[in-house]
């Protein structure tokens, strides 16, 4: 092995064999027992463990191993879903492997991160993570950003024979480094073995589930106390009161909550990983059916990041090409002077550059930045073959964000390329530049990527010892060359897109780092960019955070030649005007503003490391559209949480009016439901449903209405259930109780009649809760549309759902020993007609208010 060579395939199998993966020691984490042991020992655990303790003490044992039940069952689910939430969670992971280009055998070839082992030659780019502690043997105006590390925000130079730590980030620059240590021999590890993983802070979500749990509980506590002295008033001893009073507790509760939610956004996640976009949190799949503007860049996002060098203007006129993606031939038209001055040109440019076309099975493609390939590919069309060796770069000062050009020292040659307004300035004033600008207007004006191109001899031999980390004492007098007009073509779907996102109540802006005359061209392809809007460059944006939100808070709003800072300042401007805000960014320096942002959305194509370990979203394709169908799939999770929630509390008012009744007639009117029987109806009969209801997908209409709501549970869902859902549920459950006991001679005032009456009554209510459920659950799969809207099949969960709810029904009625530990025996004929007429009840309750509440609206699913 050589530093140049690196190493032979044979020797790093070898020493891959040896040292094993490239891969730091797994974070010790709780233990699966913790984990599992955790889920018990929860706010509603702790609150059902004493309620069966408390059934134990007052000599309920049925009811304490009925709470018990109710306990594990719900913690095994809870535990199952977060294991298939991990599970997915780390395949989508695993789509995303980091690489890393080495040397290898005497050539460039990219392999896994994993891969790496000591005495591997790497070669970073800006953006790059680096792979294993190493040693820098090349280093172009490098700097690192160790503050993981260290604490330190500031990037810390880098020279030949200085020393890099894996884990960190190339923020400038380009390098090569000898691997000296890989894996958990390196400083990350030393450090990751000392430290307990931090736990990241809570989501929103997170914090409105536990508003709503705690809402929930508090009213759960407070009915249970209320009704413990109502009864005790009554003059029913303490051991009844005590009954009803954990009945009403256990009623309101809702067991099924927090894993019904883990299930949806599991399922959210993966369908979006079916539609490109990798979601790294799982509470991110709601939030972004909440955004409400999205900031995305133009290449590669709006654009097809498809470069293609089609104008070079010269002094001595325009050369036009005509040909396909990167191949190196095309019809050159211009004149010879043209044509010969921009050959000159693209051999400049293309030293500057490192990206390259090459040839991959048959298509020649874009390795490294596709602007800098097409660079390639216009000097391999306008020059022999032979006369394209690379030339021998001394020291390259490379683009970043505030000099907006990069520059190269060959032999005495000084070759810059960048930004027409970086790079004219400093050339010698001439009547070329005049002539340059309106050549410059007229291209971005037709959406081109301009890029001046320009040179000057370096002083004596061009060759010195040590060139400074700034260019500035060299970047002067140069000579122009001319401008090169690339163009990216739009890509097919953003127009569509765009129409979407404005349908939902999203702005878009374009926050792009291109001229203003080409980001306005190409947002007005588009349909971004409104007549009445004008582009705003970087440089003008106003200081003051809220004048700049005032500015950008419009949609179709164009921002051009934004830095790192300024795509930050938009990103804290737009948020202080309460916008959910998606901010798109590819490179290393768009890390701050995707994690400033709620939903930072990265690159997968091409995207740098450090942008997708900022990001909370990456799009594998990179296509702005994929975007909007992630909010698509956020506000189809946001809604079946939504669904869960009515459907729940929907049945926990059916099962608290027996109680309430029974208190208000001071304890003179029998007892429809038991507590046993409450819990067989949360557990036994409601959660498949509730579950099915959570994996509902998104309608075809979701997009068609603003932004989801920010708190689950709102006026217009407390309306629907308990104005509406729930009051017809318990009017049927107790009519049909009633019935049965009218029929058998029952009448108000009148002794209780005997145990089997009763039982039949009881069993009439209890089936009455368990078919109103049915219709209940067909009627929350959309807030504006009646079910046969839908199509009754269209949930093929909630079928099935449907019906292992009516087996269980079957058996916890005619199985004998059930049926008796429930309290309740088979309802009579009258009793189950009654109770029947529950189904079309709440349909036809539910159709009337979805009728009157969206009279004068689009009917939204």
């Amino acid at each position: 092995m050589t530093a140049v060579t690196g190493l032979r395939a044979e020797e790093a199998a070898r020493l891959l064999a040896m040292d094993g993966p490239n891969t730091l020691p797994q974070v010790q984490t709780d233990p699966r027992w913790r984990r599992f042991a955790a889920e018990f020992t929860h706010f509603f655990a702790l609150l059902l463990w004493v309620a069966a303790a408390l059934a134990f003490v007052a000599g309920m044992p049925q009811l304490g191993v009925a709470v018990i039940v109710v306990v594990i069952i719900n913690g095994v689910f809870a535990f199952a879903q977060e294991a298939r939430a991990e599970r997915a969670a780390s395949k989508l992971r695993a789509m995303l492997p980091a690489h890393v280009m080495v040397r290898r055998d005497g050539r460039p070839m990219k392999v896994e991160a994993a891969q790496v082992v000591r005495g591997d030659v790497v070669l970073l780019t800006a953006g790059d993570r680096i792979p294993g502690d190493l040693e820098f043997s090349v280093a172009e105006a490098c700097t690192v950003d160790e503050s993981m590390l260290s604490g330190e925000s500031e990037p810390v130079a880098k020279h030949p024979g200085d020393v890099g730590y894996g884990g960190t980030f190339l923020v400038n620059g380009n390098a090569e480094a000898l691997v000296t240590a890989t894996g958990r021999r390196t400083r990350l590890a030393d450090i990751a073995s000392l430290t307990a993983e931090a736990r990241p802070p809570q989501s929103p979500l997170h914090k409105e589930l536990r508003r709503v749990v705690r809402i929930i509980s508090a009213v759960a506590l407070s009915f249970g106390g209320l009704f413990f002295a109502v009864s005790l008033l009554a003059g029913t001893s303490w051991r009844d009161a005590f009954l009803f009073a954990v009945g009403v507790s256990v009623a309101l509760i809702p067991e099924g909550l927090l894993p019904t939610v883990t299930l949806s956004l599991a399922m959210g996640a993966q369908r979006m990983a079916g539609r490109n976009a990798l979601v790294r949190h799982l509470e991110a799949v709601e939030t972004l059916g909440s955004t409400t503007f999205i900031c995305t860049d133009k290449t590669g996002t709006l654009t097809q990041n498809r470069m293609s060098a089609v104008e070079v203007w010269t002094p001595d006129g325009m050369v036009r090409l005509r040909g396909e993606g990167y191949t190196p031939t095309a019809e050159i038209i211009g004149g010879e002077a043209a044509v010969q001055r921009a050959r000159r040109l693209a051999r400049a440019a293309r030293a500057a550059s490192r990206g390259r076309a090459v040839l991959q099975k048959g298509q020649w493609s874009a390795d490294g930045d596709p602007m800098e390939a097409a660079l390639d590919a216009l000097a391999r069309r306008l020059a022999d073959a032979q006369d394209l060796d690379d030339d021998q770069v001394q020291f390259r000062w490379t683009f970043d964000p505030v000099r907006r050009r990069e520059s190269v020292a060959v032999g005495s040659e000084l070759l810059v390329k960048g930004a027409p307004e970086n790079v004219l300035p400093l050339c010698v004033p001439s009547t070329d530049l005049r002539t340059c600008s309106s050549a410059l207007e007229d291209m971005a004006g037709r959406g081109l990527r301009v890029l001046a191109v320009a040179e000057r001899t370096l002083p004596g031999t061009g060759l010195v010892e040590r060139w400074p980390d700034e260019p500035g004492q060299y970047e002067q007098h140069l000579t122009l060359l001319g401008l090169v007009g690339l163009h990216d073509p739009p890509r097919e779907s953003v127009a569509e897109a765009l129409q979407k996102a404005r349908m939902a109540g999203i702005k878009v802006a374009m926050v792009t780092g291109d001229h203003p005359t080409t980001a306005a061209a190409i947002a007005a392809e588009i349909g971004l960019l409104r007549p009445d809007r004008t582009v705003v460059e970087g440089k003008d944006l106003p200081d003051d955070g809220h004048l700049l939100g005032a500015l950008l808070d419009h949609d179709g709003a164009v921002i051009s030649r934004v830095s790192p800072e300024q795509k930050l300042r938009v990103a804290r401007a737009l948020q202080l005007r309460g916008h959910v805000l998606a901010m798109t960014g590819d490179g290393v320096n768009d890390g701050p503003a995707l994690q400033e942002a709620d939903i930072g959305v990265a690159m997968g194509a091409s995207g740098t490391d450090v942008a997708r370990e900022a990001a909370d979203l990456v799009l594998l394709d990179d296509d702005f559209a994929t975007i909007i169908a992630a909010v698509e799939q956020g506000r189809a999770t946001y809604a079946n949480i939504r669904r869960f929630l009515t459907y729940h509390l929907t049945d926990n008012v059916a099962e608290l009016t027996p109680f309430v009744v029974w208190a208000l007639s001071g304890g003179n009117f029998p007892l429809a439901l038991g507590v046993m029987q409450i819990l067989f109806l949360d557990i036994g009969t409601d959660l498949l449903p509730a579950l099915a209801l959570g994996s509902e997908r998104a309608g075809p209409r979701i997009l068609q209405r603003p932004p989801e709501r920010r708190h689950l549970m709102d006026s217009a869902l407390m309306i629907r259930v308990f104005a509406i859902l729930g009051p017809v549920e318990a009017v049927c459950e107790m009519a049909a109780f009633t019935v049965t006991l009218w029929l058998a001679g029952w009448r108000p005032g009148f002794p209780f009649p005997d145990v089997g009456v009763l039982a039949a009554a009881s069993g009439a209510a209890f089936t009455t809760v368990v078919l109103a459920q049915w219709a209940n659950a067909f009627a929350c799969r959309s807030e504006s549309v009646p079910p046969w809207r839908l199509g009754w099949a269209t949930n093929r969960l909630l079928l099935w759902a449907v019906a292992v709810e009516l087996l269980a029904l079957i058996a916890f009625l005619f199985i004998g020993p059930v049926a008796a530990m429930l309290g309740h025996a088979p309802p009579t004929v009258a009793g189950l007609l009654t109770g029947l007429l529950a189904i079309p009840a709440v349909l036809f309750a539910d159709y009337l208010y979805k009728r009157i509440r969206h009279r004068h609206r689009g009917a939204v699913v």
